[in-house]
């Protein structure tokens, strides 16, 4: 079963296209560079709060992601991220139920 990650994103006002823009261009080197990334990473905007954000994605294991969150990549994409954010809440979750 996959192991995933997550993200709360809380983006400074008048930043949201930049955050989506730079979350998208990490998403898509992560495909492309990360062996063993799975496809299915997900952002989502809060209707209520629209500078508010959740991101998840699946992976095979642990290590895979510790692989990612370790390279120099993903540390210069999300330097450049965290400069549009206000807060940034990550987590690294087990399912322990699937519907259907």
């Amino acid at each position: 079963m996959s192991v995933y990650t997550m993200g709360i994103w809380q983006v400074k006002p008048g930043s949201e296209d930049d955050f989506i823009t730079a979350w998208q261009e990490m998403a898509d080197w992560t495909m492309r560079e990360v062996q063993g990334a799975e496809p299915g990473g997900t952002l989502l905007r809060d209707r209520e709060q629209p500078s508010r954000f959740v991101s998840f994605g699946p992976w095979p294991d642990e290590q895979t992601i510790a692989a990612w969150r370790g390279s120099a990549g993903f540390q210069d994409r999300v330097g450049r991220i965290r400069g549009l954010l206000e807060d940034f809440s990550p987590a690294t979750l087990d399912p322990v139920a699937v519907q259907g």
